[in-house]
């Protein structure tokens, strides 16, 4: 069996005290292990980046630029290899690796452009003789701790921009589906990264309380869950780094009574349940305005989701593929059961499910509830799985006030043919990202990606100009060249004032 080790510059230590399982989502089967690293990986890594980081920042931005147009060229030309990869470890359907890859693309793209978003102010004749500019720099080395459900994609968006503003970095990724990221990183220097520049390093707690308490590693992103993100962001704080550590979601869709269902119902298909469920940014919560119109909804999302294919991740036909392990499959379907408990009508009962000839993958079926109730815990905590809730809102005021005061606020969708309802439910919901009749509103690569309440902590979100703003810090300098004068008060210096 195939062990899977850190992508560390001067080799590995040997071999590994201690090692995970990798499993393969559709069988059910270990199919790898991967080596949990200690502290002493990682201050080979952290040695490793603070050899290459001042030369690489020393690169000039067009070069930089052009190992990310390489890199680029490189994963698109191994896209079906690297699909294959991460599907066979998360249970994804290829269709849904591919896209978990391109979006992580999309932010390559927008660091293709760092020479021209790396320029920095200037002001001629501030004063006297006196100019002011500004440059950003490099914070040096950065880290990123990533989550399973985007192996790929999460990964580029970090170390993309923050190793095209000038750093170095060390990525953890999940231990679930490691394969992926090593493979990046493999291409990255491929594509012509020096050595040290991009590392990759495995493992569990004991690594992320290394990263979290190194003190050469000045900015750390994370993506998790919303009590790992919260503890990351402390201890990262406390220890004097630069943190922005994104949780949990449970996103709603508001479905008001001038809505096409038979779109809303197509929407929700893919949202609710495509990738299993296990997207920060599905939409597990759909809040039909009106009974007339949950029921009309209700009716057509039945045969719907009887029509969803669940299959292995290989099957081209298939709608969505297995949960990552057994643990969540065990998870997920704990929660459907906390729902029934709690008085929720359960229309359509994903568990049980099997499939012929993969009885030990991890599947589940859909699921749909009807008549959730906001004191119920399956709706107020995150259940990341292949289970749609429908949350009935007698009016428009009731369905902008239930995300609003939901624990979290990563998205929220609206689905209306009325521009002045969805002007002013973008306006007055407290979600950081919003979908008018978009249903999963990810924003595009040159935005900014972040959600509000306990769906992010700090105060950077994810790529954009938000992501160059994380990765570097500003150094203004203020100048002066005197002009050789011999007269009284010819080289005072004076700084300009207001008024």
């Amino acid at each position: 069996m195939r062990t899977i080790d850190h992508h560390i510059v001067g080799g590995a230590a040997g071999a590994a005290a201690r090692t995970g399982e990798v499993f393969d989502p559709n069988s059910g089967q270990v199919q790898a292990r991967v080596a949990l690293g200690t502290t002493a990986d990682l201050d080979r890594a952290v040695a490793a980046a603070q050899a290459a980081q001042p030369a690489w920042a020393a690169t000039n931005p067009q070069r930089r630029a052009r190992v990310m147009f390489r890199f680029k060229e490189l994963v698109e030309a191994n896209m079906e290899e690297l699909a294959r990869t991460l599907s066979s470890e998360h249970g994804k359907v290829i269709a849904d690796a591919k896209g978990d890859i391109q979006r992580g693309l999309e932010v390559i793209e927008f660091a293709c452009g760092i020479p021209h978003v790396l320029k920095g102010e200037y002001t001629h004749g501030a004063g006297p003789g006196i100019d002011v500019y500004s440059m950003r720099t490099p914070i040096g080395i950065g880290a990123g701790i990533t989550p399973f459900n985007f192996p790929a994609m999460i990964p580029m968006w970090m170390f993309g921009v923050a190793i095209a503003c000038g750093n170095a970095f060390i990525l953890k990724p999940s231990e679930r589906d490691p394969s992926v990221p090593v493979r990046l990183a493999e291409l990255m220097r491929e594509a012509g990264l020096p050595e040290g520049v991009l590392q990759v390093v495995h493992g569990d707690k004991e690594m992320v309380d290394a990263i979290l308490d190194h003190p050469a590693i000045g900015a750390i992103s994370f993506v998790g869950s919303s009590d790992i993100a919260h503890y990351v962001y402390r201890r990262g704080v406390d220890a004097g780094k630069r943190v922005q550590a994104m949780g949990g979601a449970k996103n709603h869709g508001i479905v008001m009574p001038d809505a096409d269902l038979d779109q809303v119902v197509a929407d929700l298909s893919g949202a609710a349940f495509g990738s299993a469920g296990e997207r920060c940014m599905a939409l597990p919560v759909v809040v039909p305005v009106g009974e007339k119109t949950a029921d009309a909804l209700r009716e057509k999302l039945i045969p719907a989701i009887a029509a969803l294919r669940v299959g292995v991740s290989t099957d081209a036909e298939a709608h969505y593929g297995p949960v990552v392990n057994a643990a969540h499959k065990q998870r997920v379907e704990s929660w459907i059961q906390t729902g029934v408990d709690e008085g929720a009508e359960l229309v359509v009962d994903g568990r049980g499910f099997t499939l012929q000839g993969h009885e030990q993958g991890f599947f589940i079926g859909p699921t749909l509830f009807d008549r959730v109730t906001t004191d119920m815990s399956a709706y107020r905590e995150e259940i990341f799985g292949p289970v749609l809730q429908i949350v009935r809102a007698p009016d428009f005021e009731t369905a902008v006030r239930l995300p609003s005061e939901h624990q979290y606020g990563n998205g929220v969708a609206i689905f209306t043919r009325n521009g002045h309802a969805a002007r002013e439910f973008a306006a007055r919901v407290n979600v950081g990202m919003v979908g008018i009749n978009v249903p999963i509103p990810v924003p595009v690569a040159y935005h900014t990606f972040g959600g509000w309440k306990r769906s992010a902590f700090g105060d950077t979100n994810q790529h954009g100009m938000e992501g160059v703003k994380f990765w570097t810090r500003v150094k203004t300098v203020t100048q002066r060249w005197p002009d050789g004068g011999t007269g009284e008060g010819a080289n005072a210096f004076v700084i300009p004032t207001m008024g």
